[in-house]
């Protein structure tokens, strides 16, 4: 089709565009593990239903059109799931935490006690939280869709049994990821890496821009430095 225009059109002319964000969920995402798709709105809907009828009719009983008075996203708590997604410390289920640090070069994950103290020994207690923490990993690594290189800070564990079982938990956590994820394994120092192939700009600069304050960095200078610089320059 490219072809045929390029040789029909006159010059400047739009040879190709590329689908919308509704057909390319429909072409990328939408298989036969989806149970159901659900639209607001009812040209979409119908958008939809008129793509499947060639890709994949038998999906087409899958997509619902909703109605309801509560907006989609409020109904389904996705709002809260995003501000969820977009922050850098994220709990465990035991009380401990991930802080989440996206750079242009890698993703580090830090994975921290927290609250969690536990009634066993510090090992036993160590090895339960690098086990919650590969399974957020793989989970918030998927919903931010993270690209490129991986590093996991997990907390150290003596035993060598415990370190192949969170190896383990994360491949088995990444199993169904849809972009590729290569696990190279734990360094001496407790680093797990891994590299995720990078599709699309993942959650955080597609929602969000730098802040034009600290430029990104998350960090502004101090009151008592600001007020040293006033000085000097006074």
């Amino acid at each position: 089709k490219v072809v045929r225009r390029m040789e029909s059109m006159a010059s400047p002319s739009q040879l190709h565009q590329d689908l919308g964000q509704i057909a390319r969920v429909v072409r990328d995402v939408l298989n036969d593990e989806i149970d159901r798709f659900i639209i607001d709105s009812k040209p979409d809907y119908d958008t939809v239903l008129n793509l499947l009828d060639n890709l994949a009719p038998q999906l087409k009983s899958r997509v619902q059109l909703y109605r309801g008075s509560v907006p989609l996203f409020e109904k389904y708590d996705l709002e809260a799931q995003i501000e969820k997604a977009l922050r850098k410390k994220v709990w465990l289920p035991s009380g401990g935490y991930l802080i989440i640090e996206q750079s242009e070069a890698l993703t580090t994950i830090d994975v921290n006690t927290g609250k969690f103290t536990g009634k066993q020994k510090l090992e036993d207690t160590v090895f339960k939280i690098n086990m919650e923490a590969a399974r957020e990993t793989a989970r918030q690594v998927r919903l931010r869709d993270i690209g490129g290189i991986i590093v996991v800070d997990s907390i150290d564990m003596e035993k060598t049994s415990h370190q192949q079982k969170m190896l383990k938990e994360f491949e088995e956590a990444f199993k169904g990821d849809r972009s590729k994820v290569y696990l190279l394994g734990l360094t001496e120092l407790g680093l797990v890496q891994m590299t995720r192939k990078r599709v699309k700009l993942s959650l955080t600069p597609s929602l969000c821009e730098p802040c034009p304050y600290c430029g990104g960095s998350g960090w502004v200078k101090s009151t008592t430095t600001t007020r040293i610089q006033a000085l000097r320059q006074l």
